[in-house]
Formats: C-alpha cells, sequence, structure tokens
C-alpha cells in the first residue's frame, strides 16, 4: 500500500481540495469532548499529508501522525513547516505494527483507513495498535466504508476532472466487488496533462466495508469497548443508505 500511496501523494491534496478538513475536525473534536473531555493528546494513524492533524491542532490537540506512506510523511513536514503550525509531528510506519513507546488520550484512524485493512488478521493489527498506545478509558474513534450501505448501493464508476497549477488531473474509479471477502478493489487510473506530455498512475485500492458485529469482537479482543456507531459528520443512526459510519471506543 506505501508503493501506492507514494505514486498518488503528489496528487493528492488536489483531488480531495474540497473536502470539509475542518468540519470532519470540528465533527471529532465533539466526539472526544462527549466522551474524553480532559483529551489532549492524540495519535493519528493513517494521516496522508496531515490535514486532519492541521485542524485539530487549531483546536488545541497535540497530534502525533504516522503513515505508511514516505512521500505522504514528506509532505505533511513540508506543509505544517510553511504554514508554521504547532502542536503537530509526522512519522513513517505501519499501523499494523508501528509502536509509539508511549500512550496518548485519543487515537484516530480517519477517511476510511481501516477500511484499507482488507484482512481479518489486517484489521486485528490495527486495533491492536490503538489499543496500545491509549490510556486507560481512552477513546479510538474511525470512520469506515459501512457494509448495509455499500451492500445496498454498490460503488460505481466515477470519473474526476481536476486543474492543477499548470497541468490537468482526470481520475476515473472502477470498483470490483470481492463480496465473499466484503472487499471492493477499487481500480485507479489517473491522467495528468501537461504542456510538455501525459502521465499516467494506474492504481488498485482495496477496501473493507465493516459491519458492526465484527467490529465489536475486533475491539473487545484488543481490550476495548464500542460505546457509540453513528452516521459520519451528522451522528445519526446508521442504516442500509449509510456509506461512511463512524465508530468510537474506549479502553
Amino acid at each position: 500500500m506505501s508503493e501506492v500511496f507514494d505514486a498518488y501523494a503528489a496528487y493528492y491534496d488536489l483531488l480531495y481540495r474540497d473536502k470539509d478538513y475542518a468540519g470532519e475536525a470540528s465533527y471529532v473534536n465533539g466526539l472526544i469532548h462527549r466522551y474524553h473531555a480532559s483529551a489532549k493528546e492524540v495519535l493519528e494513524l493513517g494521516c496522508g499529508t496531515g490535514s486532519h492533524a492541521r485542524e485539530l491542532s487549531k483546536l488545541g490537540y497535540v497530534i502525533t501522525g504516522v503513515d505508511r506512506s514516505h512521500a505522504m510523511v514528506r509532505l505533511a513536514e513540508e506543509r505544517s513547516l510553511q504554514l508554521a503550525a504547532q502542536g503537530m509531528s509526522f512519522t513513517q510506519g505501519d499501523l499494523r505494527d508501528f509502536r509509539a513507546e508511549r500512550d496518548f488520550d485519543a487515537v484516530l484512524a480517519l477517511f476510511h483507513v481501516m477500511s484499507y485493512q482488507t484482512s481479518n488478521a489486517d484489521l486485528a493489527a490495527a486495533m491492536a495498535t490503538a489499543a496500545a498506545h491509549l490510556r486507560p478509558g481512552g477513546l479510538f474513534v474511525f470512520d469506515c466504508w459501512y457494509g448495509p450501505g455499500v451492500l445496498t448501493d454498490p460503488p460505481q464508476k466515477r470519473v474526476r476532472r481536476l486543474q492543477g497549477e499548470g497541468f490537468e488531473v482526470t481520475r476515473t474509479a472502477r470498483p470490483i466487488q470481492r463480496p465473499n471477502e466484503n472487499c471492493v478493489d477499487v481500480h485507479y487510473e489517473i491522467l495528468v496533462e501537461r504542456p510538455d506530455g501525459i502521465e499516467t498512475i494506474d492504481e488498485i485500492h482495496a477496501m473493507r466495508y465493516l459491519f458492526a458485529p465484527e467490529v465489536d469482537v475486533l475491539l473487545e479482543a484488543s481490550g476495548m469497548k464500542r460505546v457509540a456507531l453513528e452516521t459520519w459528520m451528522d451522528g445519526g443512526e446508521p442504516g442500509l443508505k449509510t456509506w461512511n459510519a463512524c465508530f468510537v471506543a474506549v479502553r
């Protein structure tokens, strides 16, 4: 997966420039205040280029971000320096076996990071990493592709076209479902057009959609317990039309 995101990193922020990172950070802040109001120190697994971390740092959190992609971590560090942002640090690591040798008040895995853990072993390892870094009473907050919604409204082919500085990007996503593994392989073709030529990047992002009972088993096996399950950003009850659900667990 690191190789995939190393290629993707150069265009990642452009492709997600309309994502409401500030609103999502505010939503996560509300969850933390609801279940662990004194939380201050946060570990973010799968931090990407640091957009969530930057917004959370503005809300007063001290963030340690971890990502498997060297390129993503490098961009996160560069942009934090450019913005003279405080309360953030970034490091390269695989969330399945990363250990910071310290603990935190909360662990986050945002923007479907847990859905990238496609096997039972990967999910269990990621849960164990979260639990290993939480103080007693600490929170684990993550969102994911939610199984009932994915099966009710299966993913379709999508095309996005975006204009960068001196180049144009077209991304085509073609999903292929693996129903016996609760996974979708999203085949991405990224076409970058510049005055001096064309670059093509082909990637496959394997995504697992999750169901509440299996998440509960994995959480309990790692010493955590679910305290909330809601639709991402609006706090409703997940159902057959819910694609993105948010889990909150406590150690």
